[in-house]
């Protein structure tokens, strides 16, 4: 069947729409940035770079690392952007752009998120890594497609029933990382749990400003849910969609934090650029010797 032009959106040139991009520009390894600043400080590791792209917040290039072609790619900050990001580079790979036409052979990517966080546990100290073995989604953006065929029912009830949580405001789901990727990336010089990904930076998260919250104990809550050997580690933005969506699209997906703020204690890294940049370089490492 032939995707219609409303749906499948290109550009003049072919390119898809938002991420203005064509099939040839990625590779089938792509690392996940937030900040479009911080594609390069990835890139600058690479042996060369063949391609450079930017149309609002994704900026995209691809290159070669130690042999290994590999793309980085801003996705900007939310959920929202990640439902863009995904089902478009899905649709460079999967959909035949010319004919419309979803593609018999299908094609699954490596998505590795390399981001920042702040840890919940005062156990998991400013500069660490935290490897994200679940999604835990307090978003509502992957409600609007079957996660449920995905998710990982039993946590999200213990998770439900701890926290007392509002489904006013939607009902959380949980997605698991990648097991091939967790295989390769995972060291024990990495901590590793549940990631909550929240809709928001403020009430969503916990801070106060000028508006009140909706429940003042919901993080002091989430600090101290534990369901079999796992905990919530850390809290930010992007996680659950990302791999909610892979997971529902047939593609790997693992995300990645340095710990640069520890909100159980106080802390903040004295140097969190530094700490980015050891888990970029252990990050690229482990792709390239897959």
């Amino acid at each position: 069947m032939k995707i219609k032009e409303s749906e499948l959106i290109l550009n003049p040139d072919g390119s898809i729409y938002h991420l203005n991009l064509r099939p040839e520009d990625i590779a089938h390894d792509i690392i996940f940035v937030g900040d479009q600043d911080r594609v390069e400080k990835i890139t600058k590791h690479f042996d060369s770079i063949e391609f450079t792209k930017q149309k609002r917040e994704f900026k995209t290039q691809t290159g070669q690392y130690k042999g290994r072609r590999m793309t980085v790619m801003s996705t900007g900050i939310g959920p929202d952007n990640i439902d863009i990001v995904i089902n478009e580079l899905d649709a460079l790979v999967n959909i035949d752009l010319e004919t419309r036409k979803i593609k018999e052979q299908h094609t699954s990517l490596n998505i590795i998120r390399i981001g920042t966080s702040g840890a919940l546990q005062p156990d998991i100290p400013v500069n660490s890594f935290v490897l994200s073995e679940y999604g835990l989604g307090l978003d509502n953006m992957m409600r609007s497609y079957a996660v449920d065929t995905i998710s990982d029912h039993a946590v999200e009830e213990a998770f439900i029933k701890h926290t007392g949580w509002d489904l006013r405001k939607g009902h959380p789901y949980v997605v698991r990382c990648s097991k091939k990727l967790e295989d390769i990336i995972f060291s024990n010089e990495m901590h590793k749990g549940i990631t909550a990904t929240s809709g928001g930076f403020y009430g969503p998260q916990g801070r106060v400003l000028r508006l009140a919250l909706q429940d003042t104990e919901l993080n002091s809550k989430m600090d101290s849910f534990t369901y079999k050997s796992d905990r919530i580690t850390n809290l930010e933005m992007e996680t659950a969609a990302i791999y909610g969506l892979s997971a529902l699209l047939g593609h790997e997906a693992l995300s990645l934090n340095a710990i640069i703020a520890n909100r159980a204690n106080g802390t903040f890294s004295e140097d969190p650029y530094a700490a980015v940049n050891k888990l970029i370089e252990y990050t690229l490492d482990k792709i390239a010797n897959s």
